[in-house]
């Protein structure tokens, strides 16, 4: 029995972290779904829903206006979600006539986006943060694939250029191994989702976002729902900052699994391969089997113990789990960062694990986050 728990708990998440990817890396070797690009004229509203972002709401207009895109196919909408600093003051100060401002009561940031939508009047929405910075022509490359008829939601890619101290190191580190995934599931043809900072859907796929989901999974999923992809588009890119806290990236973990959770719940017509084939196969193992793996870790670390008599393989396999865990320890204890970056990585990903931990026992449990303060994220 403990052989068999052990084999288990070790399996699944090698699959969910290492195994997924490089099936998908094999098939891309047989498959591929290539995407027909092209300048696609499309006119463009970009949505921005902001909670107290003064510091960064004009240059982020800004940028987007500098973009290079067509002034009369370009709009911009600020969703202010009940910001009491001066978000709204600073961006109507821009005084662009393509810019419009909503000043909206605290709703969260789901009901903010489909208020912003009901205002949106051209054939693409763009959705992205406050806090992050475009690079140039990131407009052009995020919609040069909707050229292509069958491809209904495009995604651009986040790079953490500003790891900083602590564990944001980890940000950087696991940025790259998402933008990685989503390349080979780009090559494919099933690419799961795209990240919220920067992604572009067809107006006419877009359907109201639920409370209690995470928007970008919610956003990005209204075209396979509805028979069409996402792709991957790698420059397209834009700029954050890692966050080094270990509590707020405790805390941003937990939120995210359970809006991850309540996500596949709404959208769990996706996880049924009869219908949806390959895709429900990759989400199942990017999202479904990512999200419970953490779990898994206490079981295999007990039968571990109890198989310390049962070969060196076993006795391998427990030592190499306690120093992984050592080594993560002393990453979050490592406040000054003398350690090699290595322990602050280790730091970063049992922080990870946690959180994911948490969050699904608090789904569970039937706990929700509706609100958002992006603020503690940073």
């Amino acid at each position: 029995m403990a052989e068999f728990l052990f084999w288990t708990c070790l399996l699944l998440p090698a699959y969910a972290w290492l195994g997924y990817p490089l099936v998908l890396r094999v098939l891309g070797t047989f498959i591929s779904r290539p995407v027909r690009s092209g300048n696609s004229a499309l006119s463009v509203s970009i949505i921005i829903a902001a909670h107290n972002e003064a510091a960064h709401i004009q240059s982020k207009i800004r940028s987007l206006l500098g973009q290079g895109y067509p002034a009369s196919a370009l709009e911009i909408l600020v969703a202010s979600d009940g910001s009491s600093d001066d978000t709204v003051a600073l961006a109507e100060a821009v005084g662009n006539a393509r810019v419009r401002v909503l000043d909206l009561p605290r709703m969260g940031k789901t009901r903010a986006l489909n208020a912003a939508v009901a205002e949106a009047r051209y054939e693409v929405l763009v959705f992205t943060d406050a806090d992050n910075v475009w690079t140039a022509e990131t407009l052009n490359h995020l919609l040069a694939p909707l050229a292509d008829p069958t491809v209904g939601c495009c995604g651009g890619t986040l790079v953490v250029h500003r790891s900083g101290s602590s564990l944001s190191i980890g940000d950087r580190w696991y940025r790259r191994y998402e933008a990685w995934l989503r390349e080979l599931e780009n090559r494919v043809g099933c690419m799961v989702s795209a990240d919220g900072a920067l992604l572009a859907l067809r107006r006419e796929l877009w359907q109201p976002i639920p409370d209690e989901v995470n928007d970008d999974f919610f956003l990005s999923t209204c075209a396979p729902v509805q028979g069409q992809r996402i792709v991957h588009v790698p420059g397209a890119v834009v700029l954050d900052h890692g966050l080094a806290e270990a509590d707020k990236q405790l805390h941003r973990r937990i939120r995210v699994t359970v809006g991850g959770l309540q996500s596949l719940l709404v959208r769990r017509q996706l996880l049924n391969p009869m219908r949806y084939g390959a895709y429900a196969l990759a989400l199942i193992s990017h999202k479904v089997l990512r999200r419970f793996a953490p779990l898994l870790l206490v079981p295999l670390l007990l039968a571990n113990l109890a198989l310390w008599d049962a070969g060196p393989l076993y006795r391998f396999s427990l030592l190499l789990q306690l120093t992984g865990y050592a080594v993560g320890l002393a990453g979050l204890f490592d406040r000054s960062d003398r350690l090699p970056c290595a322990f602050r990585l280790a730091g970063f990903f049992l922080v990870t694990l946690v959180g994911m931990a948490v969050g699904l026992v608090q789904f569970i449990r039937g706990r929700r986050y509706s609100l958002w303060n992006p603020q503690q994220s940073r």
